[in-house]
């Protein structure tokens, strides 16, 4: 009633400030609680990748070639309880299916930090005369593995980029693989051997080679390709929702 006559100025300027507080204190408390929202599906995506603890270089599978004819080596690559079949097209002088000479031996050129075993028996493929070649699988494989000896002044090419892992001192001599310089090849330089990856996902790998008295390889991999599991998805989109809707909120 005193207000009748004089402006409330004063408690409405009050009752102002008191609103506008409370306002602000909320907006700044739902912000903490969108950004703690946000770490939280983050982490979770993060356990279901399985990225939450460091990385150790998981066992490389070799091939175990067991059968060959003419322009064809088949093996089997076995990932626990998959067994994914591999197949190599193209010419070649001999392979080894059972037994032999153990041309992995010394182990050292093909073990690196993404290698940890090299190849563990005598299953070879020798090639000598150049051309092309291809490495089918029954299944997608990830970051494909060749195991190479004695690769004496071959010029390489794959038409992919390819990462070098490894090389030195194996059963024939001493030599190194000089990248080309697309990425995509290499040269060997001396009695060549080590390892060479094709990083990504592969169902078939196709080279090209030159010609030379002989040259081994193996295929490896640590682990067939597999979908993202669905629970990665789940979280996935959830994130992605809640990414969209603080965007929304802070515009």
């Amino acid at each position: 009633m005193l207000c009748k006559s004089l402006p409330c100025t004063g408690g409405k300027l009050i009752e102002r400030k008191l609103s506008n507080d409370i306002n602000y204190f909320f907006l700044w408390r739902l912000r903490d609680m969108k950004k703690t929202l946000l770490v939280s599906a983050i982490l979770s995506l993060a356990l279901v990748l399985g990225l939450g603890a460091p990385a150790l270089a998981a066992p490389v599978s070799w091939t175990d070639w067991t059968t060959a004819s003419s322009g064809q080596v088949n093996g089997v690559l076995t990932f626990g309880t998959t067994d994914v079949a591999v197949t190599f097209n193209g010419g070649y002088l001999s392979a080894q299916l059972n037994g032999g000479t153990n041309y992995w031996i010394p182990a050292t050129p093909y073990i690196s930090a993404t290698v940890p075993n090299a190849p563990p028996d005598p299953d070879i493929i020798k090639l000598d005369i150049g051309g092309t070649a291809t490495i089918n699988f029954s299944q997608p494989v990830e970051n494909p593995l060749l195991a190479l000896v004695s690769w004496n002044g071959n010029t390489v090419d794959f038409g992919v980029p390819i990462q070098i892992l490894s090389s030195g001192t194996g059963y024939w001599g001493t030599g190194t693989f000089i990248l080309n310089s697309t990425g995509t090849g290499f040269v060997g330089s001396g009695e060549a051997h080590g390892v060479v990856e094709l990083p990504g996902v592969y169902s078939s790998i196709t080279f090209t080679h030159t010609s030379e008295n002989w040259h081994g390889l193996t295929v490896g991999a640590t682990a067939a390709a597999v979908p993202l599991p669905p629970s990665a998805w789940l979280v996935g989109s959830g994130l992605l929702a809640l990414v969209g809707f603080r965007k929304k909120f802070l515009a």
